[in-house]
């Protein structure tokens, strides 16, 4: 306890760390006070803030904090700008215009930040669109239809388009990855509410206070089996040949390269969950095409939306970390730099062995990934309130823990560089790697 106290002292004695956090902490206040702000034409009377949204739309009212619900400014929160990283990223892979730009470091770096902002204009004006016809209510609605539509269109998409910018704001001048930790924020938002609902469902059923601790000591557990997933990793040696110039010898060192267990990230789940919510689109167009086997779809605690769900969790990480990590482009560089595997020799067998060892630790990294993506659905069905559920995996639970992570990590590199202790007694806290648009989801 008395380490503690000291480290948060430390924290505070470090200027540029205290005028970063104070940023990040005003940045994330403006949001949450925009998050309250209703659309101008709405009928504030007439707006019921949803309980609990189930599938897609709860998820998306999850990440925006409650805005969507609400029929707030904010109401599609930074989706539209990860929806188009993604699509910017997976452009990289297959458009050589693309793979020319992330080449060309700095200067490409910012046309696709570009390119990205644009393409987040166009989702957030279709998104826009589409909220305001499905998701308020006709009586809610205080101006003629096309007035009214053209104007919250408008409005929805400057607002977007602001959130993004104290994201990158707290990016540049706050503690970093922005992005995610405007997500992290809109989540956190819904806990003390998921609480109070479960607490509340407790106590008015069989099993009481009791039962509800052990469902606060089974989320504790849940969380650090998420930790030790995001933390994971496999060190492969490389061993650097000496190089002696004058008086002065350089290499001869060993490094490490960290293969992560996870290296998709949320990425696996997110492509999943879009997937999953196929047939439930077509039923909802084509009422003819409605059956059993589709109804199962829409019921998201059903044995075949958890089976097909969590295969294709499988999947997807396989085929993301195929496309993200390139194992011969990792041995043309230790092979350029002097560096070697011991064992293994450079070149084509090294990438050949980097490759093995990814397939092997990527098997039980995606399972793990898929109990986490389905302990929502399972705790509903042991009787947990959905909107409590879940806090117990998935998306939410994932961007979680690596956000408050790599939050606490560039905290204590900022202590470190200033020679004072870290947050740890032992060893460093390990961060996540940006996955797109710049933030660690």
């Amino acid at each position: 306890m008395k380490k503690l106290f000291t480290t948060l002292s430390n924290i505070w004695k470090i200027e540029d760390l205290r005028a970063r956090i104070l940023f990040t902490l005003l940045c994330l206040l403006i949001y949450r006070i925009g998050s309250f702000i209703i659309i101008p034409g709405v009928d504030s009377a007439s707006v019921q803030d949803a309980q609990a949204k189930e599938g897609l739309l709860g998820l998306l009212n999850m990440f925006a904090g409650g805005s969507f619900s609400r029929s707030s400014i904010f109401a599609l929160g930074v989706m539209p700008y990860i929806s188009a990283s993604i699509v910017v990223q997976l452009l990289g892979i297959a458009v050589p215009y693309f793979q020319k730009l992330q080449k060309e470091g700095e200067s490409g770096r910012k046309k696709i930040n570009q390119v990205t902002r644009y393409l987040t204009i166009i989702i957030t004006a279709l998104q826009a669109m589409g909220y305001v016809k499905t998701q308020i209510a006709p009586e809610a609605k205080l101006m003629a239809e096309p007035l009214f539509t053209i104007s919250s269109m408008f409005v929805l998409t400057a607002a977007t388009m602001f959130v993004v910018w104290l994201g990158e704001k707290i990016t540049d001048k706050g503690i970093g990855n922005g992005i995610s930790m405007i997500i992290m924020v809109g989540i956190i938002a819904q806990l003390p509410f998921g609480l109070l609902s479960e607490f509340n469902s407790r106590m008015g059923a069989q099993g009481g206070l009791i039962s509800f601790i052990v469902e606060l000591a089974a989320l504790f557990l849940v969380v650090m089996f998420t930790i030790l997933i995001v933390q994971g990793v496999r060190k492969i040696p490389v061993q650097y040949a000496k190089k002696i110039v004058g008086a002065k010898q350089y290499g001869g060192v060993r490094q490490y390269i960290p293969l992560k267990v996870n290296a998709a990230g949320v990425m696996p789940i997110i492509f999943a969950q879009a997937i999953m919510f196929i047939p439930t689109t077509i039923s909802s167009f084509f009422p003819s095409l409605q059956s059993s086997f589709l109804a199962s779809f829409s019921d998201y605690t059903s044995l075949t939306y958890n089976l097909t769900f969590a295969f294709m969790i499988i999947a997807f990480t396989f085929f993301y970390t195929a496309i993200t990590v390139n194992p011969v482009q990792m041995s043309d560089d230790m092979k350029k730099n002097g560096g070697f595997v011991p064992g293994v020799k450079p070149g084509k067998t090294t990438g050949d062995y980097i490759d093995a060892v990814i397939s092997k630790i990527t098997l039980p990294g995606s399972i793990f990934l898929a109990i986490i993506a389905i302990m929502p659905s399972i705790a509903i069905i042991l009787g947990v309130n959905s909107q409590f559920a879940h806090f117990y995996g998935g998306t939410s639970l994932l961007i979680l823990v690596g956000v408050v992570l790599d939050t606490l990590q560039q905290v204590e590199s900022h202590l470190l560089m200033r020679h004072y202790d870290g947050l740890m007694k032992t060893g460093r806290i390990k961060g996540r790697t940006p996955v797109a648009g710049g933030s660690v989801i």
